[in-house]
Parts: structure tokens; C-alpha cells; sequence
């Protein structure tokens, strides 16, 4: 006797489909869309069952290789749900939306963000590489309005000319990075999933999101590495 899947009804679905035109929803909003949803469509409401809401929506969607997942904003600790396709590596579903030339120019960005110490790549760094394109050169000016729409398309995010990889795009690209950079991806300590922006322990190498050192520290008289026990020399944010 298997249990059944619950059912899927037009608040679920509601639900998923602004999900999916925002591409991206940070937690307080989810929570409010949720009892939206079910009060638009007169389905019953609990508001502390959002995670179940999801997981309901998620069994339907696994035939379909998609998923609502939630992540972390590396800036503030806040979640965020965005809606992950499986069967296609995101860099391909992204082919679909920009040229080969612009994909190009991403990846490269992406390649010094994560290879950098914390998690930025600037504007100058990112912008010499236009003219190094295998594809064709492109122009500084081109460059620039490439990184806007990355930007706009919420991939990347930007802060005083330093650009980091949306949180959006960590939720999408987690395991694509994860596996495509084995040797420098590195997960957080405290939370266990892939931190760009983060502190790395200058004895044993792990590193933490920025707000996962916040809240860790908060309890510690003194900072010390959660794995081997070093003062922890980063400034605490």
C-alpha cells in the first residue's frame, strides 16, 4: 500500500507559477505567497507548513526533472526558494538565453570568482578578459552591458564595482560547481552547502559563509576554528 503523493491543487500551482517568474524568492515572501495562494484558492492553510506545501509540489514535479529548492543568501543568512531544472546542466538551459560569446564571458567570470580568495571578482579583472575571448573579442563597452544583463537575469550580483554569483545562481549551480571545480569549490562548515563568499581558516584551509561565522561566533569567547581549533585570524563581520 504506497502513500500516495498529496494532491496537487490551483494554489500549489499558483504557487509554483509566480515561483517560476521570479526566478528566484526570498523567504518572507514565499511564506506570504503561500497563504495567498491558499486564500485565493480556498485550500486549507497551515503557516508553518510551507516546507510541506513545497515538498507536495516537488513530488509532482519530479517526472518533469524540476525541483523547488532552498538556499542560502550569502550576504544575510536569508533563504531563498528558487526552482531548479535537473536534467540539463545549467549552463546549457543559460545557452538557451545568450550567445556562445556571452556564455564565454560568464564562465570566465565565474572561473575568478570561485578561484578568488573571497568570493569577488572586480570589474577591471572581469572586463580585461573580454578581449581574451576564444569565441571573438569583445569590446570593453559590450562587456559591460553583458554584465548588466547577467546581473538583471539575477546570475550575478554586484556590489561597488565587485561581483559576486547571485544567489540565485548558487541554488541553480551548486552541484555543476561543485563538480566542475572539485579542487577549489569549497562547502561551508557550518551549513554544508557551497560558500562563494566566505572566511577560510588560514591553518586548516575550511571555510564559512559569511553569516554562518556570524551566528558561529556569536556563542565563542574567542574565535577559534570549529576543526582544528586555531584562532580564527579573518575579521568577524
Amino acid at each position: 500500500n504506497t502513500v500516495m503523493a498529496a494532491q496537487m491543487t490551483d494554489a500549489h500551482r499558483r504557487f509554483l507559477q509566480v515561483l517560476m517568474s521570479n526566478g528566484i524568492t526570498e523567504g518572507s515572501e514565499a511564506r506570504k505567497l503561500h497563504q495567498h495562494c491558499c486564500e485565493t484558492d480556498k485550500v486549507y492553510y497551515a503557516h508553518d507548513k510551507l516546507d510541506d506545501f513545497i515538498s507536495t509540489i516537488n513530488s509532482h514535479l519530479q517526472p518533469l526533472f524540476m525541483q523547488i529548492r532552498k538556499g542560502i543568501s550569502e550576504d544575510d543568512g536569508r533563504a531563498h526558494y528558487a526552482v531548479v531544472n535537473l536534467a540539463e546542466t545549467e549552463v546549457t538551459k543559460m545557452a538557451s538565453d545568450y550567445t556562445e560569446i556571452e556564455l564565454e564571458l560568464f564562465r570566465k567570470t565565474m572561473d575568478l570568482i570561485i578561484l578568488s580568495e573571497n568570493g569577488f571578482a572586480s570589474s577591471t579583472d572581469i572586463l580585461n578578459l573580454a578581449d581574451q575571448l576564444k569565441t571573438k573579442k569583445m569590446k570593453k563597452k559590450e562587456a559591460e552591458q553583458v554584465l548588466k544583463v547577467f546581473v538583471e537575469d539575477k546570475w550575478l550580483s554586484e556590489k561597488n564595482g565587485e561581483y559576486t554569483l547571485h544567489t540565485r545562481c548558487i541554488i541553480e549551480m551548486e552541484q555543476y560547481i561543485l563538480s566542475n571545480y572539485q579542487d577549489v569549490a569549497r562547502k561551508c562548515n557550518i551549513c554544508h552547502s557551497l560558500a562563494i563568499q566566505s572566511q577560510v581558516c588560514e591553518s586548516c584551509g575550511i571555510g564559512m559563509h559569511l553569516p554562518c561565522v556570524r551566528k558561529y561566533f556569536r556563542a565563542q569567547t574567542e574565535p577559534r576554528c570549529p576543526k582544528c581549533n586555531e584562532f580564527w585570524s579573518c575579521d568577524i563581520p
